[in-house]
């Protein structure tokens, strides 16, 4: 296989019908722990083959990298003999995974009765836009669609002047994707006590849903409500990094602890009597205030001056890292977090698999997979003679390698 085949989920296989983010990143992480993901590519591919930059025309940059460690077999599922083949496959496989709408993945005659018919052990991901007994269940859904429905946009417009934005991140799709690796993963330790699979249903919207009310149904978590569904100090137009006197800074001087260590270093212990400042409701309750008064005091002192009162203190903060700056970031190059390694495609720098694990420990599997280049490979695996994978590539039912 093109991945490592080492980590916790060492022989567990998994079918991957996912295209586009949401599925490929929670499968990645399968693939990234040890897991063989045999990625079931349509004639065309997945649609994130195709954005650039990347070496060739079918393989971008972010293809490679969340479809890292998995094995490519193309199938045009449309005919009747694919969706054999891929029954066939499934009576040895672990976990089948798509994202399709309900109605789609019906229509092709893949649904859970199907293919629990085939394997009873089977555990079954669907993760899809929207729950499919609710009246939005056939709606087509992107990231920018459920961070819209989700209320995400609306509070980002409360930082933004009332201007509607989106997250500067696929919020949507790794939140749902990462919801989905840790639904399979808990079917699978139910399947080694049970015996038995099961279905699961990720639904995007239900997840950004419960993700953003986390902390914001506050005062609506009670009936009758005790106030709004929102929790002011997110929300906040103060809460924002602070100007320093050359350039900005992130700070969370956040309990009561880090309030009085913040007026001792500034010299002012008596500001710890303030009302406002005082608890974490008064704070709260004033939130605007507090962050107001203290942007004020942060535009005296440069960065490295704060920086050094508050390691001093224990408060949380950090200078304000870009992108390009987390390439060379001194604590992600002690703890090995890029994985650079040479590539037939030339050397390739990955994201490390955060987690970590002192028996079973994961790895970075090659680079996303050429379309359909493991696709003999794969059915002979499962039983297929050379004849029979011939005929299925002669109707077109089974694709060959780009």
């Amino acid at each position: 296989m093109s991945g490592k085949g080492q980590g916790p989920l060492a022989g567990v296989r998994i079918l991957d019908l996912t295209s586009v983010l949401m599925g490929p990143y929670a499968t990645q992480i399968f693939a990234d722990l040890g897991a063989d993901v045999i990625k079931v590519e349509s004639p065309q591919g997945d649609t994130t083959r195709f954005i650039p930059p990347g070496p060739d025309a079918a393989r971008g940059a972010m293809f490679l990298n969340v479809n890292r460690g998995k094995r490519s077999i193309v199938m045009d599922l449309k005919q009747p003999s694919a969706r054999s083949a891929l029954l066939r496959l499934a009576e040895s496989a672990d976990v089948f995974i798509h994202s399709m709408r309900a109605s789609a993945i019906g229509r092709l005659g893949l649904d859970y009765a199907a293919l629990s018919a085939v394997n009873d052990q089977i555990i079954y991901a669907n993760l899809y836009g929207f729950a499919r007994n609710g009246p939005y269940r056939d709606y087509p859904a992107y990231d920018d669609i459920v961070q819209a429905a989700s209320g995400i946009v609306d509070l980002q417009a409360r930082l933004s002047g009332g201007q509607p934005t989106y997250a500067a991140t696929v919020i949507a799709d790794k939140v749902a994707g990462l919801t989905g690796a840790y639904s399979v993963i808990a079917a699978l330790y139910a399947r080694e006590k049970s015996g038995t699979g099961q279905e699961i249903e990720v639904p995007m919207f239900e997840t950004l849903v419960s993700f953003t009310m986390v902390e914001h149904l506050c005062g609506s978590l009670f009936v009758p409500p005790q106030g709004p569904p929102e929790y002011p100090r997110a929300t906040s137009e103060a809460r924002r990094p602070y100007r320093t006197a050359d350039g900005h800074i992130g700070v969370m001087i956040y309990n009561d602890k880090h309030w009085r260590a913040f007026f001792e270093e500034l010299g002012h212990p008596e500001w710890s009597r303030d009302p406002i400042f005082g608890s974490m409701r008064s704070r709260t309750e004033n939130i605007g205030t507090v962050l107001a008064r203290v942007a004020d005091v942060m535009a005296t002192r440069t960065t490295e001056e704060w920086m050094t009162l508050f390691r001093r203190a224990q408060i949380p903060a950090t200078p304000i890292a870009t992108l390009t700056d987390l390439l060379t970031d001194p604590h992600l190059a002690e703890t090995g977090f890029w994985n650079e390694q040479q590539t037939e495609l030339g050397t390739m720098r990955f994201p490390g698999i955060p987690t970590r694990f002192s028996a079973t420990p994961g790895a970075i599997g090659d680079p996303g997979p050429v379309l359909g280049g493991d696709s003999e490979q794969i059915m002979r695996e499962a039983g297929f003679s050379d004849a029979e994978i011939m005929a299925l590539q002669a109707t077109g039912a089974l694709g060959a390698a780009a």
